[in-house]
């Protein structure tokens, strides 16, 4: 008699579980009953920009209000640097060195080579430039920001490629770093980062 009454007992158990979840609602049905929590009104989806009380962020990814990065192409590529040269870099370096060995390697070193010397694989045909220079180590951020950018010489913008501004500071930053442990090597006359040696010193 005890194991019909345990055997009916673990049954309806068993019975009542499937009645517990197929059958009650779910909280999470129950949330969804709640037309608005106090939080909400925090919330980056809720008037992102109708309110000056509510917190201007917009969701990565998306397109900011501002219109994006100023363009200071026409007067860098016209030789002024005054734009290039305000610029601040607003990357913390050593949290963005190991991306920026990533991205250097896969756009740069080819022409620059790994360390800078502009020993890549291409980099001699084309003429490109030692990184390494005290020309070079003496360019501001902003400057080799902006030569990633818009390009400039021998060096076609890379603006389009390496579309994310914080992926041209992690370049720029890991530029440092090889500049840095390397070096200055004696510079030839004229050199300078971007800027075409003589016609002659081209491979035929």
């Amino acid at each position: 008699m005890a194991r019909r009454a345990l055997a009916l007992a673990a049954l309806l158990l068993l019975g009542g579980c499937n009645w517990y979840y197929n059958t009650l609602p779910s909280p999470d049905d129950l949330m969804k009953a709640v037309p608005w929590f106090d939080h909400m009104i925090k919330s980056r989806a809720v008037h992102p920009y109708g309110r000056a009380d509510l917190p201007r962020n917009t969701v990565p990814g998306t397109v900011p209000i501002t219109g994006g990065e100023a363009d200071w192409g026409a007067e860098f590529l016209a030789g002024n640097p005054a734009s290039a040269d305000r610029l601040v870099n607003p990357t913390m370096a050593e949290a963005t060195l190991a991306h920026g060995d990533t991205v250097y390697h896969t756009f740069c070193a080819v022409c620059h080579g790994n360390a800078g010397g502009g020993d890549g694989p291409v980099g001699p045909r084309v003429g490109a430039p030692s990184l390494l220079t005290d020309r070079a180590r003496g360019y501001s951020d902003g400057y080799l920001y902006s030569i990633i950018r818009y390009g400039r010489g021998v060096m076609p913008r890379y603006g389009d490629k390496v579309y994310l501004p914080s992926d041209r500071w992690a370049i720029v930053n890991h530029l440092r770093k090889l500049q840095g442990a390397s070096p200055a090597p004696q510079e030839p006359a004229g050199a300078a980062v971007g800027i075409p040696p003589a016609p002659s010193s081209f491979p035929k």
